[in-house]
């Protein structure tokens, strides 16, 4: 193993986890936002879902990125079945990341229909994505 294979492992996996950190609390701002009546306390709320989603996206390019490098460039999981279910539920990722910008576009615009007990479910998504990514790299099935 090469140095820069393991510090682009160990930027890769600090990104990711603090993109997930991201997609774990975003949707709870959601569940607070379709609560809100207060048009202040709203803005505010809005205000934190925008900054964090920014910030969510600007940590989701390189995590995504760097683990391009690690499958390609040095041929991590090349033609291994796991790797393929994993590159599948990264792709699921991405479009919950995808569908937490649509949402907040929604709540932008004033035009949430989705009550705050749908974004507590729509909350737990993330969760099991990372849990099967997880077990998917540690088993290698």
């Amino acid at each position: 193993m090469t140095n820069s294979y393991l510090w682009v492992k160990t930027f890769h996996i600090v990104l990711i986890t603090s993109w997930f950190a991201g997609l774990f609390y975003l949707p709870r701002i959601y569940v607070n936002l379709a609560e809100e009546k207060n048009p202040e306390v709203y803005a505010r709320l809005l205000g934190m879902a925008d900054r964090l989603f920014r910030f969510m996206t600007i940590l989701a390019i390189p995590a995504v990125l760097l683990g391009l490098v690690l499958f390609l460039g040095f041929g991590i999981g090349k033609g291994e079945v796991w790797m393929h279910a994993k590159l599948l539920f990264v792709i699921l990722v991405i479009g919950y990341h995808h569908a937490c910008w649509s949402l907040l576009k929604k709540f932008r615009a004033g035009v949430n229909t989705k009550s705050n007990v749908w974004y507590r479910w729509f909350n737990e998504v993330p969760v099991i994505l990372l849990l099967v990514i997880v077990a998917l790299v540690i088993f290698k099935p």
